[in-house]
């Protein structure tokens, strides 16, 4: 099938589209194929992935913009100059990393909340990770793998901040960065010396790193997920709600609900409560309890605390759900 390209950044989340315009004062378009979503044809795990690797290199992207703007001509310092441009870098891939799950879902809210987190993690990271690679790269005489080492430490603390927020294990959102961090900074480097324009290389390897620290964050959470929600119906229809972070017996439930207010997973239907229904973990998998006036249902009967098993059909106004363990 072919996919038409557009002149705009074009995002379609399950029906929602943002468009923002994708050209700089260079006159660099950024185009991203447009992705028409069927009835029939649900957001598999792996465009889960695809958006976060996308975000991702847009946060790059406009990194490198920014960062050439400003110049940053004023610090002598090599180390406090590669401190302040990789803060800013970070800051960018962070906050558009941050946002991607809110998006995904629709609940503006956590892309909101998470976006703040993963800009201000991500400034951390680059203040750290980019000096740390040049530190590598010069002082210790490590060569390009001392500097995929300082970006793998850039990686795996927005990783980090993707776990804290997020509904995903820490350690995953962390090693899914590291692992990104140090492919992008071997990316990153590669294009430095493949491209002969420095400019062009630069903003290549930093759009490449982008998108690599993102697609690994998803892809090892999606990966070694043990527990999660597919929504098979309404407007979230072929989302996916990781559950892991809420498995462990002891740990926090987790409501499911119409208010971003009120629960971690949202569903955009108004014939869901706002706090709808309460998952809880034993440490093996999930009970679910209705909290509603308008019952939930399992299976077709209606229910109101039971023991889930990997493939129940959930139902919750409209909105229809599988459960989904792997042991």
């Amino acid at each position: 099938m072919t996919v038409p390209w557009t002149p705009l950044v074009t995002l379609d989340f399950m029906n929602s589209t943002a468009t923002s315009e994708g050209a700089w004062s260079t006159g660099a378009t950024f185009r991203v194929p447009r992705r028409k979503v069927k009835e029939d044809d649900p957001m598999s795990r792996q465009m889960r992935t695809y958006y976060y690797a996308i975000l991702g290199a847009i946060g790059g992207l406009i990194g490198w913009q920014v960062s050439n703007l400003l110049g940053l001509s004023f610090v002598t310092n090599l180390y406090l100059s590669e401190a302040i441009v990789g803060a800013l870098i970070g800051l960018l891939i962070g906050l558009f990393i941050g946002i991607t799950e809110g998006l995904l879902t629709l609940n503006f809210v956590q892309a909101l909340k998470s976006g703040l987190f993963g800009a201000a993690l991500g400034m951390v990271a680059g203040g750290i990770g980019l000096p740390l690679s040049e530190f590598l790269f010069q002082a210790v005489g490590a060569g390009p793998f001392g500097r995929a080492l300082g970006w793998a430490i850039f990686g795996l603390l927005l990783g980090l901040a993707e776990g804290i927020v997020g509904k995903s294990q820490v350690w995953k959102g962390a090693l899914g960065g590291f692992i990104g961090g140090a492919l992008g900074g071997l990316l990153l480097e590669g294009a430095h010396n493949w491209l002969q324009d420095p400019v062009t290389g630069k903003a290549a390897g930093l759009i490449l790193m982008g998108a690599a620290v993102g697609a690994f964050i998803s892809l090892i959470v999606v990966l070694l997920s043990k527990a999660w929600l597919e929504v098979t119906s309404g407007k979230l229809k072929g989302t996916e709600f990781i559950l892991d972070k809420f498995m462990r017996k002891g740990g926090p439930a987790v409501a499911i609900g119409s208010s971003p207010l009120k629960s971690e997973i949202v569903l955009p239907d108004p014939d869901i409560a706002p706090q709808h229904a309460m998952l809880t973990g034993d440490g093996m998998s999930f009970s679910l309890k209705d909290m509603s006036l308008a019952g939930t249902y399992i299976n077709g009967k209606k229910i109101q605390l039971t023991h889930l098993s990997d493939g129940q059909k959930i139902r919750m106004g409209n909105t229809e759900m599988v459960y989904h363990e792997k042991r």
